[in-house]
């Protein structure tokens, strides 16, 4: 069954395709719904599905023909099925759902990594040496965490193309201890054998007028070129982001990490070092 976030996703883009070929602000089209503009941009981005009566009422502000309305109607109805992680819905908030549905079916993956390796690297140690004083009272559900955060890698076993830029930061912290950090640079040098997958380091001494204190991932997505999403993060928040202007600012922002950074070849020397795995 195809997977709802990516139903809800498609729909999304339609119903703003829609929208603008109608001339049509997200301000204007919430009055035809009588809400705000937010849950427009909520629908629009996929992170939230849409009533029957509201898709009805935007349909007609959009004067959307029925042929093509019976096929958003489709994917509405598909959009509100249960999801792959409906089953961990206690274990994760809604803003990270609509990330690990995504991330599942992108065909491509790119990162950028500050403070941390990046969940969807790191080993079973290391997660716990992450999140074990978060959920120190809880043993049962610091064990959920740890299980969701490793079903998310299941996608490394698949066709995604995956590329990290990690900061030197991130490889240098000390998470755990050293036999846990020793651990996770092996495991990071054997992923990065991988064809699918391309790990760069972005050294202290970066010649670079970028300064990217914060993570974000760009999705892409095969089926779609046009609706590449921009994910950053909070500790308590999200922001889901697809305004073409942003997603190129964030693309070339991309581009400069990574033109900055080590090669794949000298990255892994230098994991491999601070691993002590020579």
């Amino acid at each position: 069954m195809a997977n709802p976030t990516i139903q809800r996703r498609r729909l999304g883009i339609a119903l703003k395709h829609a929208r603008e070929q109608a001339g049509l602000t997200q301000e204007e089209a919430a009055e035809a719904i009588e809400s705000a503009s937010s849950k427009i941009s909520r629908i629009e981005l996929g992170q939230s599905g849409v009533r029957p009566l509201d898709l009805r009422l935007l349909l007609r502000a959009y004067g959307v023909p029925d042929a093509v309305g019976s096929s958003m109607r489709e994917l509405a109805k598909a959009g509100r099925q249960r999801g792959r992680w409906s089953s961990y819905r206690e274990q994760l908030p809604a803003w990270f759902r609509t990330f690990v549905d995504l991330e599942g079916d992108a065909s491509e993956i790119r990162q950028y990594q500050a403070e941390i390796i990046p969940g969807i690297l790191q080993t079973e140690d290391y997660v716990r040496a992450i999140l074990s004083d978060a959920w120190s009272d809880d043993a049962s559900a610091l064990d959920q965490q740890i299980e969701i955060r490793l079903k998310r890698q299941a996608i490394l076993d698949e066709d995604v193309q995956l590329a990290v830029v990690l900061s030197e930061s991130a490889v240098r912290r000390l998470v755990g201890g050293p036999a846990v950090m020793q651990g996770q640079m092996a495991h990071l040098l054997e992923l990065s054998r991988r064809r699918t997958v391309t790990l760069q380091v972005l050294p202290f001494d970066a010649q670079t007028h970028v300064e990217s204190l914060f993570n974000f991932v760009i999705l892409r997505f095969d089926d779609d070129p046009a609706s590449d999403v921009i994910y950053t993060e909070s500790y308590t928040d999200a922001d889901y982001l697809d305004r073409p202007d942003l997603v190129r600012a964030y693309t070339r922002l991309w581009d400069d990490l990574r033109a900055a950074a080590l090669g794949p070849a000298e990255s892994r020397a230098l994991i491999e070092q601070l691993g002590d795995l020579s």
